[in-house]
């Protein structure tokens, strides 16, 4: 039985396509998997600041009761990444970028030592790889364009922690019409039907 973790990242909340889209994709799966559902929305993790960074550096038999709430933060983070054997990001684009719901998510998973180690020859991951799926949806259509920030900013974010199987699935358009937004949700439910199969094997 598989560890599946979802996080999804729409302020519109069940109502958000990309969140439609992890439902289909978990509906695939179907229910021999163990499920860790975390919305990002529903609730937001705060802004990451230098008090929170100053517990990460504190060891941990000498924090203050403070200091192990904050540290807790990215610890939880963590644990459920390093859990999961497939995980599955809601990535809707706000602004031409993601959702600051989710960066404050992966700001916490960041961490020399822990998720990632410099070297003589440069950084090296440290999380053990496995198949991340991003939900990209968004209004109009910029894959391949300069305008996608999130593509490369999610490929260089997640193989500088060691997860390199990365496949990204795009909704775009959906702001353009019924017609354009029925054929894009459809494409992305066809390409999430061969990912189920492939990861559930």
């Amino acid at each position: 039985m598989k560890n599946v973790l979802v996080v999804n990242s729409s302020i519109s909340g069940d109502n958000g396509h990309s969140n439609k889209l992890s439902k289909a994709f978990l509906a695939k799966l179907g229910n021999d998997i163990n499920l860790t559902e975390v919305d990002l929305s529903a609730a937001p993790l705060p802004h990451l600041d230098m008090k929170e960074i100053a517990a990460w550096m504190t060891p941990a038999t000498e924090r203050t009761a403070e200091q192990v709430q904050l540290a807790g933060l990215s610890e939880q983070v963590i644990e459920q990444i390093k859990a999961a054997d497939v995980i599955v990001f809601g990535v809707p684009m706000y602004n031409f970028g993601i959702p600051s719901q989710l960066k404050s998510m992966l700001d916490r998973l960041a961490r020399a030592g822990i998720t990632f180690k410099y070297t003589e020859n440069g950084p090296v991951g440290l999380l053990a790889d496995k198949p991340v799926i991003i939900l990209a949806t968004r209004g109009g259509v910029y894959q391949g364009t300069t305008a996608d920030s999130q593509t490369p900013f999610l490929t260089s974010f997640f193989n500088f922690i060691g997860l390199t199987q990365l496949h990204f699935v795009y909704a775009e358009g959906l702001n353009m019409g019924e017609e354009a937004a029925d054929k894009a949700l459809t494409a992305a439910r066809q390409q999430l039907d061969r990912l189920s199969n492939k990861v559930a094997a």
